[in-house]
């Protein structure tokens, strides 16, 4: 008993550790993105291109006989997207951090490599609201809104979803070692996704390959919950919601405790062999 009780300020000396890691980290990133124009202008510019070019021209072309809002449709597909896109990109920062020694500096710091990783997640994530913000703004611009309480409720989803793409780009990212492979592997991990799980084109009757692959995919799960959440209670619901919201949910923090697993070994092993 008395071991216990003496082992206790240890036990939250070291979670406070970690949590501090995991806020410097998270800090750091916010911080380079305030102070980076070129990361907030290419952050509120992806949701124009996005939804002004390739949106528009699919709602002209989709929107009849569908049997629910096509623009409705696509604008939560593009809130998810949008945060994916973010999200990886601002993970492949890492790969830069080869070069400044910033990642070798935390990795001889004596924390938990999860808690690095969370870190940048959680940093990287804060660019993925403000694409996030600039995809609601744009949608309005095009007449395409959602209730308050329906933005809220992305809001709320947006940290397990930024979670669950930062923690799949980590396994590309841990095995590569150039910035430009970097940026090219960020586009083969988000533009599939953003064609294949749904967001922008309905998915519900495809088959066989495109069946398979869109199943594999962590964006089709996330943006399933979210459309679960947004079209609750609505006529449209079983024509745009694909899974149970709870099995979703279960399948969602699975691929992202799997991937982070997978993700944050990769990422150490790569800093050992430096």
């Amino acid at each position: 008993m008395s071991e216990l009780v003496l082992q206790q300020p240890k036990i939250k000396s070291r979670a406070m550790k970690e949590l501090n890691a995991v806020a410097t980290i998270a800090a750091r990133d916010i911080t380079l993105f305030f102070k980076s124009p070129g990361m907030i202008i290419m952050s509120l510019a992806m949701p124009i291109l996005m939804m002004g070019m390739l949106g528009g021209s699919l709602a002209q072309n989709m929107a009849a006989g569908l049997g629910f809002n096509y623009g409705k449709f696509m604008l939560v597909g593009m809130l998810v997207n949008m945060l994916f896109m973010s999200t990886t990109s601002g993970i492949s920062s890492l790969v830069e951090d080869h070069f400044t020694d910033f990642t070798q500096e935390m990795m001889i710091s004596p924390v938990s490599r999860y808690s690095i990783v969370i870190g940048k997640i959680i940093g990287s994530s804060f660019g993925a609201i403000v694409s996030l913000i600039g995809t609601l703004v744009v949608g309005l611009v095009m007449g395409i809104t959602l209730p308050v309480s329906q933005i809220l409720a992305v809001l709320a989803l947006s940290p397990l979803m930024c979670l669950s793409a930062g923690a799949l780009a980590m396994i590309v990212i841990g095995l590569i070692k150039s910035n430009k492979m970097a940026n090219l592997a960020v586009m083969l991990i988000t533009m599939p996704q953003m064609f294949l799980s749904g967001a922008i084109i309905p998915i519900n009757n495809s088959s066989g390959v495109l069946f398979v692959i869109s199943r594999l995919m962590p964006m089709t799960y996330c943006l399933d919950l979210v459309r679960a959440v947004v079209y609750a209670g609505t006529p449209e619901y079983d024509s745009v919601v694909l899974f149970n919201p709870a099995v979703t949910l279960v399948a969602i923090i699975a691929i992202t405790v799997v991937c982070l697993m997978i993700g944050t070994f990769f990422f150490a092993r790569s800093e050992k062999n430096k």
